[in-house]
Formats: structure tokens, C-alpha cells, sequence
């Protein structure tokens, strides 16, 4: 019984030293993992309450950085600005703020050119950088994109400037031609001659306020609140009867054809004006005796049938480098001859902006001395699709059909405007 009673007390003794082990360990562990260790102190930053909510809706790139520097957070838009690379910030002047402010406490801001990385542009990207402490141990930057606010403020510049010097000219050339008709008063040849500068000159001047009216109200104006069905031919028509004049002295013939009975929905107003000034640069900037080809047809397209119409002349040309910017207002590829002409330098701008309101895009092909070709492309209304036919004006303003000009002359070349590709060289009548 002795025996049995001291081995029961010995177990009993190492079950209570064993069950005091196990508790001094359980609690030496939840000790130790409640510990902070190094890692957690510098890798693990907690952010405020709210402040990643708060991240997420700027519109402005936003990067924390934590006191060594490193990204705790940053937006979408400040990987694509190419702002954080690695986890680091990439941006050398930012990292000289952040690390000011993270000393002294006082928000900083700096306007900074960067270059673009990958894309191999050479102009930069302007932006703007906004350094402010985030609580103790944390700084936040936020980066606002500039490049298009320059970009638009350097046009309205321009813009102001080109219109300054183009009102300017005819102005000061009407004020020297009243003077020279007062001291001719005694001439009537002079006076005549004189007078009819001063109609030149005042022409000029009114088609530059009437372009700068057209300008103003196809960037301003919806063109979808008075949008309708407009037939391509009408169009064709109307654009072909405003060029009729000045295509006649010239001796240059307007060939009208493509596919027949094709609709865009839009502004009507608006899109006989850019078809109208198309055909007007063709017949402006073509030799005499040549001819000026606007062809229409529908094209598939991933998102719906488009409807382009191609204007082709056999004028003088673009230059590769000017085709980048005949788009814009006031440039002009030859000076000399926009000014012999009375042309503004805003009808081919005032064409972009009506293709671009409408959905579309206007394109140009073009070869020095062998001519150009200008696309306009825009979605097509929906309507009952008729079958091909085509049409040829064989003079200044006179449409024919086509198979009467077969039965005059035979099967010649009369359908070589019926589809006049975009970006190849479209073939051209002699």
C-alpha cells in the first residue's frame, strides 16, 4: 500500500509540474507574437482611418510613402505616369520633397517637366507635385497631369494671335485702299481699279468672320440636337453647285460618283459645310484643266457600317511633314496661294471638329505634285440599302449619268471614282 501510495503522489507531482510548463509556455508565446519586430515596424505601415477610401477617388495620382521611403500606397494613375517603379518612388526632385517635408512638416509644391518613359515622344509631360505630411511617420504626395491644360492653353494663344494678324491684314489693306481712292478722286480708272481691291479685300475678311462663326459653333453646339437623315447625294450636290464658279474659270472638272442612296445621320448644316470646304481646298489647290473626283460608298466596320467620302484632286500635294498639321487652324501648306485664293486657314479645322462631333474622323492621302485625297468617315443612318450605281460630271458642274457617257464615248474610264481606297493612292483620271 506504501508502494502504490507514493507512486499515485509522484504522478500527481509531474502532472501539476507538467500542466505549470505548458501555461508558462503558452503565455511566453502569445508574448513573443505580440512583440512589434523590425519587419512590422517598417514594412507594415497603417495607414489613418479613411485615408484609403479617400485615396481611391482622387482624381490626382496619389503615393505614400513611408520614413524610409518606401510606396505604403499608390494610385493606378501613379504606375501609369510611370511615378512608382519597384516600389520606389521614381521621380528624384519628389524624393527630395517628400524627404524635406518628412523633416520639417510643411507642405511643398513644385510644377516639374518629366519625360516621357516608353513612348518615344519627345515633348514631356507637365505636372504638378504636392508633398503634405500623413500623420507621424508617413508623407503624401499627389500629382496632377498638366500636359493637356498647356497643350489647350498654348492653342488658345495661338488661336488669339492668328486671329489678331488675319483680321489685321484685311483691315489695315482696306484703310490704305480708302486713302488711295480719296487722292485718286480726280482718277476714275484708279478710283475703279481701287475700288474693286477693296472688294477682294472685304470678301476676305468676311468669309475669316463667317469661318470663325462656323468654327465657334460646331465646337460648341451638339450636333446629335438636330440631328436627322441626310442623303450623301444632296451633299455631293450641294457641294459640287458651291464650287461651280471658281471651277469654271479654272477649267476644272468635278466628277461626282460612288454608291448612290447612302444616308449619315447628323447635323445637316454642319456636314454640307465640311464637304463644301473639302472640295473647295480641291478645286483651290488644282492646276487648271484637271479634275476633282468626291466619291461616296459604305464601308464594314466592327462597330457598324460607315459611310466615307473621298475627295481627290490632282493638285499640288502635301509634304509628308505638313500633313501632320493641315489640321490645324490657320496653318496653311502654301501661304502664297491660300492668300491668292482668299483662303482662312480654318476650313479643313472646322472639317475635323465636324467629324469628330459626329462620331467620325477625316484622313489624308496625299503625294507632292501628284495630288491628294481627302476620307471623311461617319457612321451610317439606318436605311433601306439600295443598289450601286454611279455618276460623272464631265465639266464644271455637269452630271451625267454614267451610261450616257458610255453611249458617247465608249467604255472609258468614267468608274474611276467609284471607290477611292483611304490610305493607298487612288487611281487618278488624266
Amino acid at each position: 500500500m506504501d508502494v502504490n501510495a507514493a507512486v499515485a503522489a509522484a504522478a500527481a507531482i509531474a502532472g501539476v509540474c507538467t500542466g505549470v510548463i505548458a501555461m508558462l509556455a503558452f503565455r511566453w508565446s502569445e508574448r513573443d507574437q505580440k512583440r512589434p519586430t523590425r519587419t512590422s515596424l517598417h514594412t507594415d505601415p497603417v495607414l489613418p482611418p479613411g485615408v484609403d477610401t479617400v485615396l481611391s477617388v482622387l482624381r490626382s495620382s496619389a503615393v505614400v510613402l513611408d520614413e524610409g521611403d518606401s510606396v505604403v500606397k499608390a494610385s493606378s494613375a501613379a504606375y501609369a505616369l510611370g511615378l512608382v517603379r519597384g516600389g520606389k518612388l521614381a521621380v528624384e526632385p519628389m524624393l527630395h520633397m517628400a524627404r524635406d517635408t518628412r523633416r520639417d512638416g510643411e507642405i511643398r509644391q513644385v510644377e516639374l517637366d518629366l519625360p516621357r518613359r516608353g513612348t518615344g515622344r519627345g515633348d514631356a509631360l507637365a505636372v504638378s507635385a504636392r508633398v503634405a505630411p500623413l500623420g507621424s511617420r508617413l508623407v503624401l504626395l499627389l500629382v496632377e497631369d498638366l500636359t493637356e491644360a498647356r497643350r489647350i492653353e498654348a492653342v488658345r494663344r495661338d488661336f488669339v494671335a492668328n486671329v489678331s494678324h488675319e483680321l489685321k491684314t484685311p483691315v489695315g489693306a482696306l484703310s490704305l485702299l480708302s486713302e488711295a481712292v480719296m487722292d485718286a478722286s480726280d482718277d476714275p480708272e484708279a478710283v475703279e481699279r481701287f475700288a474693286g481691291r477693296m472688294q477682294i479685300e472685304a470678301t476676305r475678311l468676311t468669309n475669316l468672320v463667317q469661318e470663325l462663326i462656323d468654327l465657334s459653333r460646331v465646337q460648341n453646339d451638339d450636333p446629335l440636337e438636330d440631328a436627322e437623315p441626310v442623303r450623301v447625294d444632296e451633299l455631293v450636290a450641294e457641294a459640287i453647285d458651291r464650287c461651280r464658279q471658281p471651277a469654271a474659270t479654272k477649267q476644272i472638272t468635278m466628277a461626282a460618283g460612288g454608291t448612290a442612296d447612302l444616308q449619315i445621320w447628323g447635323n445637316r448644316g454642319q456636314l454640307a459645310a465640311a464637304l463644301g470646304n473639302l472640295v473647295e481646298n480641291a478645286v483651290n489647290y488644282s492646276p487648271a484643266r484637271t479634275r476633282v473626283g468626291i466619291a461616296a460608298r459604305r464601308v464594314n466596320a466592327p462597330g457598324g457600317d460607315l459611310i466615307e467620302v473621298a475627295v481627290t484632286d490632282q493638285g499640288i500635294g502635301i509634304s509628308d511633314k505638313d500633313k501632320e498639321r493641315v489640321f490645324e487652324r490657320f496653318y496653311r501648306v502654301d501661304p502664297a496661294r491660300s492668300r491668292a485664293t482668299g483662303g482662312t486657314g480654318l476650313g479643313l479645322a472646322i472639317v475635323k471638329h465636324v467629324a469628330a462631333s459626329h462620331g467620325g474622323e477625316v484622313t489624308v492621302w496625299s503625294s507632292e505634285g501628284q495630288g491628294s485625297t481627302f476620307t471623311l468617315r461617319l457612321p451610317e443612318a439606318a436605311a433601306t440599302r439600295a443598289p450601286q450605281k454611279t455618276s460623272l460630271a464631265t465639266g464644271p458642274g455637269d452630271v451625267r449619268d454614267e451610261h450616257d457617257e458610255h453611249a458617247a464615248h465608249g467604255p472609258d474610264r468614267s468608274t474611276a471614282y467609284e471607290s477611292i481606297p483611304a490610305a493607298p493612292a487612288p487611281e487618278v483620271l488624266p
